[in-house]
């Protein structure tokens, strides 16, 4: 599936540089604040008094040409056979092959299994499992998108706990410990590398099944944008979108902090005002960079605040028809943000802020507000559609016949439960005939 031949764009710039009531004025001094640094002192003054907060975190280690560290990740956690999980395109862009160097280097014997597909298979995921055994593995090591570091954690959770991965579905399933992880995410999107969740798709019912738990948060991340440059556009553009969606729904979610708060707006002004450059100037490192910090900032605050009703939706059409998460995200997701706006639309004016709200608009009042919200959906359709994104579910194959057992199954994700406004199967299946 394409999604954009090329990309035509005006401007540097998608954020919108504003002066706020925080800023010193024209002629004044004082130090200069991004987007998501203003949205957050909005935010913060209309907080009260923060909950108990718990976040979870790997070790990180972040910047151009950090591949290498992957192997010295691998022998600090006890490796001698590691088990490296990735896939046929990684494998022809040779980024395995050079990991495998360094692991060697280092003294290591890797194992190297690609038997992963996009939306990796319940029956895939047996599969590396066997393999892991086999080869006498033990450190995993991921080095893909998300459908590859979900494998990994699956082959990781089963080597400790064996069964079936379907037996994992829900919230801290898992009883006993699991081998260690190194991830390396080859995408700009997914945030699976910082995460505690896993998803998987269960072939029998069609649907994608969520497991979540602090064991699935991998021990060390190495994220080097240099592996970016080698994603085709159809997969940048989708991974872009599912990093806004992170940092959207990790805002607006009802187990949001201002830890999380500070990742999810600052992850929505890099992918606003990156992901487009990235597309159109595909070998600059600068937007590559800011891409790869988005798409973990999202990941920190996604797996720490959860999510929503787009995911929870989002994931039902994956399973179903096994295309791009990140896409099926940009179709949902601005059907979503009006849903929750309804209910409470003052959450919204940050990330409104932080994607660049035209200054016309005074997001002070309760109309300021709805008016911001409503921006900010019709911003991301703005953005999906410069990105090629079809402009309904329709367009991918979901049919109304398909919309209430797709409803029924999004009632059962675990990411419903944060969603910050309530919905049942009605609502549900409104907003997907919405969507259609």
């Amino acid at each position: 599936m394409v999604l954009v031949d090329s990309v035509t764009r005006a401007g540097g710039s998608v954020i919108a540089h504003r002066r706020s009531s925080e800023e010193p004025a024209v002629g004044a001094t004082g130090p200069s604040r991004s987007p998501a640094d203003r949205a957050l002192t909005r935010a913060t003054s209309r907080q009260a008094t923060p909950r108990l907060a718990k976040f979870h975190v790997p070790e990180i280690l972040f910047g151009p040409g950090s591949l290498s560290e992957a192997a010295h990740a691998a022998v600090r956690l006890g490796a001698r056979r590691p088990f490296l999980v990735t896939d046929p395109g990684l494998c022809a862009a040779g980024w395995p092959n050079q990991l495998c160097a360094h692991l060697a280097e280092a003294g290591l014997r890797p194992t190297v299994w690609e038997g992963v597909t996009p939306n990796p298979k319940d029956h895939e995921i047996a599969a590396g499992h066997v393999r892991y055994l086999q080869e006498g593995c033990d450190v995993i090591i991921a080095l893909g998108g998300g459908s590859v570091i979900d494998a990994a954690k699956g082959v990781a959770l089963l080597a400790g706990n064996g069964g079936t991965i379907l037996d994992y579905e829900g919230v801290d399933r898992m009883g006993l410990p699991i081998p260690p992880m190194v991830m390396v995410p080859s995408t700009s999107g997914t945030g699976a590398d910082v995460s505690q969740f896993c998803i998987v798709t269960d072939t029998a019912r069609n649907t994608k099944i969520t497991i979540l738990g602090r064991a699935l948060v991998p021990d060390v991340s190495i994220v080097d944008p240099y592996l970016l440059t080698t994603m085709p556009d159809w997969l940048n553009a989708a991974t872009g979108l599912d990093a806004l969606t992170h940092g959207i729904e990790a805002y607006v979610s009802r187990a949001h902090n201002p830890l999380t708060d500070h990742h999810a707006l600052q992850a929505i002004a890099l992918v606003g005002e990156n992901l487009v450059l990235t597309m159109d100037h595909p070998a600059e490192e600068a937007p590559r960079t800011c891409m790869a910090q988005a798409a973990l900032e999202a990941g920190l605050a996604f797996t720490n605040a959860i999510l929503g009703a787009t995911h929870a939706m989002s994931h039902q059409v994956g399973g179903l028809l096994d295309l791009p998460h990140g896409v099926i995200n940009g179709v949902l997701l601005p059907h979503v943000i009006r849903f929750n706006a309804a209910a409470e639309p003052h959450r919204f004016v940050p990330i409104a802020q932080a994607l660049g709200l035209p200054g016309d608009i005074v997001p002070d009042s309760d109309a300021g507000a709805v008016e911001a919200a409503e921006w900010t959906a019709c911003e991301v359709r703005r953005l999906a559609d410069e990105l090629g994104v079809p402009k309904g579910l329709g367009e991918i194959g979901v049919t109304d016949a398909d919309v209430p057992l797709l409803a029924t199954m999004t009632l059962a994700d675990a990411c419903l439960s944060t969603n910050p406004r309530g919905a049942d199967a009605a609502d549900i299946e409104t907003l997907f005939r919405a969507a259609l």
